[in-house]
């Protein structure tokens, strides 16, 4: 490193140390429900990548490939430019035209499991593949699949149409993964778990991520760790690990992005860059880099991303134990209210490390889950509902409505996460002084509620 470098990165760590030491909360400030947890050491990993002239994915980036993918209890991951990207590429893989294992081979038109409350991210990649998504209610209080009409669903499914499962573990808290994975084995399906929401999770003992055929995980500045924008694929199989790195380079040909990133003025991975390899036209000899396996994206993530990334997972330890206290200081506030809100609670058998603190406003005579929205709003207590509520609400997916069914009918849970769900922040910017403030604003709002 020069010594110009080191001086930039000396001024860094120094204008951030400054910055950060000057910033305080007080009443009147927004309690913010999430966001990065960030010190010198990002900022400067970041800037040395950024001055090194090397932007695209890099070594940092095969680096976090190594690294992450334990983390979801896998051998092998892709990263990708964000948890949304990550989610598109699990279910593109399974169109893959390699040969693939049978178990990911899944023909369009087949259809999937998804609970109807979710994140669109979801959903949409099953559309956006050709798969057809078989919506079932949730359970209360938890909001997790509902396995009862699960299975119901799949006793009736007798031309077995449906080939496999997708959903998203609500705010890191799992369903009963036990019966869930005995029903992926039961009916051969594949399933495709979303754990965006549920890093550093686990469900007797195993994390959360290490169960599906293939994982994703979202570096939103929300979620449990950052890269400003960020996602990750995870699979125990090295065959998919390269199909999916495919989809996410263009559609690539090439492994090289998974052995050795870029400059190709050093050599290739395979070092057999030049040779016949296009079909009909024996006569070219053609740049490998420049053949096309499958119909792919670009979902790569800036080098810099990954270099933030591999900071942050030092500091996951803390920060994953930090949400995990701030939900049983959230629960202290909330359990002497649990004639008014369903509170949230650990699936047997799981340890969830909480993306955030749901509650569900029961109907009652006081008050609607609007009434406390606006009042924490108001006070600048930033709240989030839990995303879509019954996905079949939004316009986007009235073309998936049955005819001649009531929605609040068809799917009565998810009406009431729909009116009713609200669920506020767990990270580590929450802090004592901030938690106290939550509780203080609960209770008199409650006071004023119900005494009047």
């Amino acid at each position: 490193m020069s010594e110009k470098m080191e001086q930039i990165l000396k001024l860094v760590a120094e204008y951030i140390t400054e910055k950060t030491k000057n910033e305080t909360w007080e009443e009147g400030d927004w309690v913010k429900y999430s966001g990065p947890h960030f010190d010198e050491k990002e900022y400067q990993a970041a800037i040395e990548v950024l001055l090194s002239g090397w932007l695209i994915f890099g070594e940092n980036s095969r680096k976090f490939e190594k690294q992450f993918p334990a983390l979801l209890g896998k051998k092998h991951g892709v990263l990708t430019n964000s948890g949304s990207s990550a989610n598109l590429l699990m279910t593109s893989v399974l169109t893959s035209k390699n040969k693939l294992p049978e178990k990911y081979r899944v023909p369009v038109g087949s259809k999937f499991i998804t609970p109807i409350v979710c994140f669109p991210t979801t959903i949409n990649p099953l559309i956006q593949n050709g798969y057809n998504p078989v919506f079932v209610d949730v359970e209360i209080p938890s909001l997790n699949l509902d396995l009862d009409e699960v299975e119901r669903v799949l006793e009736n499914d007798t031309n077995r149409e449906i080939r496999g499962i997708i959903f998203a573990h609500v705010l890191g808290n799992p369903p009963d993964m036990d019966r869930l994975m005995s029903i992926v084995e039961k009916y051969n399906l594949i399933f495709l778990e979303d754990a965006c929401d549920a890093l550093g999770s686990f469900y007797d003992g195993k994390r959360l991520g290490s169960f599906g055929h293939l994982a994703s995980c979202s570096f939103f500045p929300a979620h449990h760790m950052t890269t400003g924008e960020g996602g990750f694929v995870a699979t125990n199989s090295a065959a998919i690990q390269m199909a999916i790195a495919s989809f996410r380079d263009w559609g690539r040909a090439c492994y090289c992005n998974t052995a050795k990133p870029g400059d190709v003025t050093s050599g290739t991975a395979c070092g057999n860059r030049f040779k016949n390899r296009l079909d009909g036209c024996e006569e070219a000899t053609y740049d490998h880099r420049y053949v096309f396996d499958e119909i792919g994206y670009n979902l790569k993530p800036l080098d810099l991303q990954a270099a933030m990334g591999l900071e942050q997972l030092k500091k996951l330890p803390a920060l994953e134990q930090a949400r995990r206290d701030n939900f049983n200081k959230l629960y202290s506030i909330f359990e002497k209210y649990q004639d008014f809100f369903a509170l949230p609670k650990a699936t047997e058998k799981s340890d969830p490390c909480w993306f955030g603190f749901l509650l569900l406003v029961k109907e009652n005579e006081h008050f609607s889950k609007q009434d406390f929205v606006d009042y924490m709003e108001y006070k600048k207590i930033q709240t989030r509902s839990y995303f879509t509520g019954n996905a079949l609400y939004h316009p986007a997916y009235a073309s998936f409505r049955e005819d001649g069914i009531g929605l609040k009918e068809r799917y009565p849970n998810a009406h009431f996460a729909t009116i009713g769900s609200v669920f506020l922040g767990t990270f580590i910017g929450y802090n004592d002084e901030k938690i106290e403030y939550i509780g203080r604003c609960v209770d008199e709002f409650m006071k004023t509620m119900v005494e009047g």
